[in-house]
């Protein structure tokens, strides 16, 4: 209806407790900070992380704080019978909390207590959203001035970190069922397979086809299981310029900026450049910004030689601010992260580690979603992410062929990108300009001549659509742009290693000719020969659990029941964007924002409408009064 206004849907993220410093993670070039971690880990050095890399991520997971609001239920010791105190959580980590409480008379410092509260979804990282009724010691009690009035509040230190409490609870119940279940699925994956092979006579191509697609399935779960990332050298840190192309990102530029600029890396050998494609928001504004508060707060960290805007002259598209970006980067690696797209503060060290091998063009990181419990639509892209990233992308990379670096953290050699980039800029298909696919696009550039890898603990969070119409839209462009550049890649695939090629032509087809298959099972064999198709039922149900059980078993996570519903999602909707796509791969129109190609086609499509309108008026006038 013509006035109303769309609907503002809020996203709900994790929100890591404001740090005093703006780069807390940046090494010290001047060694004033000689701790890691400044909240009781002083007795760790360099030489200790260095031989165990995996040391600070689990460090920096039990100290982050996080802000937080819910119910505390606190009992000093020894007075359970005399009742309960209630209070209201501030912040929270893994290894301790503060309470905000109206009479905090029945603590004092070092007393022990029980406390007992449930973290709410989106609170902490993903698998801590669970009920908690431990013992903990009283840290320290002080008043806090809010909204005019004196708070009193009470820090509390767990008896046992979280991550250990949940280990011993629900989390090592996870690890134990999710393993099991999965046993379980393959096995009966397998059988129902090797039944296929006895109606062959029936239907050969239908059950030849059930037969590859699960085979397929099965081997991308065996190596991704299989697959290890490239371990850290602390010897090897080349230098690396990270490119941020923006357009019209006001709402997340700012922490993508911050994010790109606090990372565990030696402060010489990195860089970021933002390139502005000419937004029509407030993008630069809040640039400009995020770079003189950078500059302000941490300008001992050399930031501004290191950090850089670059607007461009003209709207030109993603591709042109990438290229425009690569042009002034100094470094011999570029990074490329999308301006909705956070990193964390270890992701550049350990992207960079494949690149010692001289044939490895592009190495992809792992993309998790950020808005992950804004509503339902980004809890089934959650567990989507993650299975499409740390099982099928670390299977392509067990085969050093990763078939598209994505666009929200990927890094490639600079020479390889100036060696391509006229040929990126000016891509076309069927006459059409290729205006999205980007990382896809170069990843086939690269994949002719070089390696591609995946590093599952470069990690980044991404904002990915919570509105349905937007996802849809999203999801469309990806299946155009996985179709063109699957044809391309199918013209050289063949020439790397001689399994993955064999699955890659497998990976192609299956999902083209998916359509058809659901529609044979489901409507076809139902309505002609009256059989309820219970067993194609079966097969896609014990699909589903692969994904959900190997969800729950990485993540320990609720929310693998989502890969359930994606899954039935999936047969239902999304599926049938496939036979759209067939016919409709040649679009350049992106759907979800203003390039020229959308402004484009909105301008011909009103240009119909008036036609029409023009028409029905002229025959209106016409008719006899």
């Amino acid at each position: 209806m013509f006035g109303r206004k769309k609907k503002v849907i809020e996203e709900v993220l994790t929100s890591p407790r404001a740090d005093r410093r703006i780069l807390p993670d940046v090494p010290d070039p001047e060694h004033i900070r000689v701790s890691l971690d400044r909240r009781g880990m002083k007795e760790l050095n360099q030489e200790l992380t260095d031989q165990q890399p995996d040391l600070i991520s689990k460090l920096r997971l039990l100290s982050l704080r996080y802000e937080a609001d819910f119910e505390v239920r606190i009992t000093a010791k020894g007075q359970r019978k005399k009742g309960v105190v209630k209070g209201r959580a501030v912040d929270i980590s893994s290894t301790g909390i503060l309470v905000r409480l109206e009479e905090a008379d029945a603590f004092q410092a070092g007393g022990d207590v029980h406390i007992e509260f449930h973290i709410p979804p989106g609170t902490m990282p993903e698998g801590f959203e669970s009920a908690v009724k431990t013992n903990a010691r009283t840290i320290r009690m002080f008043t806090r001035e809010q909204d005019g009035k004196e708070q009193q509040m009470v820090a509390f230190e767990f008896e046992k970190p979280l991550t250990v409490y949940f280990q011993k609870k629900r989390w090592g119940y996870s690890v134990y069922t999710a393993s099991g279940l999965l046993f379980v699925s393959i096995v009966f994956i397998m059988l129902m397979r090797a039944e296929s092979i006895i109606y062959f006579k029936y239907n050969l191509l239908l059950y030849l086809y059930s037969l590859i697609a699960a085979a397929f399935l099965l081997t991308r779960y065996l190596f991704g299981a299989l697959y290890r990332d490239v371990p850290v050298n602390p010897d090897y840190t080349p230098g690396v310029s990270i490119i941020i192309p923006c357009f019209n990102e006001e709402e997340w530029i700012h922490r993508t900026v911050l994010s790109c600029m606090n990372q565990d890396y030696p402060v010489d050998k990195l860089e970021v450049i933002v390139v502005d494609d000419r937004s029509t928001d407030r993008s630069v504004e809040q640039i400009q910004k995020t770079i003189d508060l950078i500059h302000r707060e941490a300008d001992r960290y050399q930031t501004k030689e290191r950090l850089r805007l670059h607007v461009l002259p003209e709207n030109g598209g993603k591709r042109v601010a990438l290229v425009e970006g690569v042009k002034m980067a100094r470094h011999d690696l570029v990074v490329f992260v999308d301006s909705d797209s956070f990193l964390d503060p270890q992701a550049i060290k350990n992207l960079v580690q494949p690149f010692q091998d001289p044939k490895m063009g592009g190495v992809a990181g792992r993309t998790d979603v950020e808005n992950k419990y804004t509503n339902s639509i980004t809890k089934l892209q959650t567990v989507r992410y993650y299975i499409a990233f740390r099982i099928m992308k670390a299977a392509e990379s067990w085969f050093d062929s990763v078939s598209c670096l994505s666009g929200p953290l990927s890094c490639y050699r600079k020479e390889l990108i100036m060696q391509h980039s006229e040929a990126w800029l000016n891509q076309k298909f069927l006459g059409q300009p290729a205006t999205f696919g980007d990382d896809r696009s170069m990843t086939n550039y690269i994949l002719k001549t070089h390696r591609t890898g995946y590093q599952d603990r470069a990690i980044c969070s991404t904002i990915v659509p919570s509105d349905m119409g937007v996802f849809l839209k999203q999801q469309m462009r990806w299946k155009r742009s996985w179709l063109r550049e699957s044809l391309r890649a199918a013209g050289f695939i063949w020439r790397k290693e001689p399994f993955m090629a064999l699955f890659f032509y497998i990976g192609l087809i299956v999902p083209i000719a998916a359509p058809v298959i659901v529609l044979y099972n489901l409507v076809y064999v139902p309505a002609v020969h009256h059989i309820f198709p219970t067993t194609f039922l079966m097969g896609l149900l014990m699909m589903a659990m692969l994904m959900s059980l190997a969800h729950l078993l990485f993540r320990k996570s609720r929310l693998w029941v989502f890969g359930l519903v994606f899954c039935v999602f999936y047969e239902l909707v999304l599926l049938w964007q496939m036979p759209v796509a067939w016919v409709t791969f040649w679009k350049s129109t992106w759907g979800t924002r203003e390039t020229p190609q959308d402004i484009e086609a909105r301008n011909r499509k009103n240009e119909r409408k008036r036609r029409k309108g023009k028409k029905r008026r002229d025959r209106g006038s016409e008719l006899p009064f």
